[in-house]
């Protein structure tokens, strides 16, 4: 009888030659010994693929799907899809993780039988280290609006600080939507909501590295157009859920701008439900409106 990991750390990999070393450097070393690690190489142009196949010749652990590029979403469905784990970990791959993060999530989500374990967000870049979201102590949550609140969605709509029961997540059919950029924002609130149990854990990071290729970083108008279009299906959940609650003062994607020889002079910010912030040159506040519903 096949023995049945304990977490299945799904890493989807496009072009990350410069990053991907230290990722799997992370993993292959946790103090967690009983996992798998599957690479998903959407389709690298780089020598990313040669990083991939030095790593499974190291560590029998690993396993690799080979694929043409379709994108983030794609790659992480197909990585769930032949994962074996009891939980389910995401990890990008330009980003690392503390060698304890699977040993303490996974324990805290056994000991009180959650489907759902959220550990701190480290952000890192050029000169920059700080936390997105940081725990202090180990809390469990079951009512939904704890949940979210918890792993403070909607803010920090990412997948990867957290382990998820997999046969869980896979009863709630929920997927990455193929194709579009900032597929994370309606994915964590309709995840978190339908998974039982939600356990906080401290002392314990995922470090997101921010880099000037990142989708968070990109100026792309699809991205944008994206955005906003995943912003709406996760309003349109919250509405459908009577989770209206949490949205109160989330900053979003939409923003006008005002400008003159190419220079931003008034933007204006959007808050749900119905609040408009503005700035002179993007930075200076000057100001705020509220709509009438």
């Amino acid at each position: 009888m096949l023995n049945t990991p304990k977490v299945s750390i799904i890493v989807p990999v496009y072009n990350s030659e410069k990053y991907l070393e230290k990722c799997l450097d992370s993993l292959i070393n946790q103090t967690l010994n009983d996992i798998e690690i599957i690479c998903v190489n959407d389709g690298s142009k780089d020598s990313s693929a040669d990083v991939l196949k030095k790593y499974l010749e190291k560590d029998k652990r690993i396993k690799i799907i080979t694929k043409e590029n379709e994108g983030l979403s794609a790659a992480r469905n197909d990585g769930l899809k032949v994962a074996s784990g009891e939980y389910i970990g995401y990890v990008d791959s330009d980003d690392w993780v503390d060698l304890d993060f699977y040993e303490k999530l996974y324990n805290a989500a056994k000991k009180y039988n959650s489907e759902i374990a959220c550990a701190n967000i480290m952000r890192t870049g050029k000169n920059i280290e700080k936390h997105k979201l940081k725990y202090n102590e180990e809390n469990f949550y079951t009512d939904i609006k704890s949940k979210l609140k918890a792993a403070d969605i909607p803010h920090q709509n990412y997948v990867w600080n957290k382990i998820y029961n997999r046969k869980s997540l896979l009863n709630s059919d929920i997927q990455f939507l193929k194709g579009k950029a900032y597929e994370d924002i309606p994915w964590s609130i309709q995840v978190i909501s339908k998974l039982n149990g939600l356990v906080t854990v401290p002392d314990t990071n995922y470090y997101y590295r921010r880099t000037k290729n990142s989708i968070r970083s990109s100026k792309k108008k699809q991205n944008y157009l994206d955005c906003i279009e995943m912003e709406n299906i996760m309003i349109n959940f919250a509405k459908e859920n009577n989770l209206e609650e949490i949205l109160q003062d989330y900053k979003m994607a939409k923003r006008d701008r005002i400008k003159i020889f190419n220079i931003n002079i008034l933007k204006t910010f959007y808050y749900y439900p119905n609040i408009k912030k503005y700035s002179l040159f993007g930075l200076i506040p000057i100001g705020k409106t509220k709509n009438k519903s």
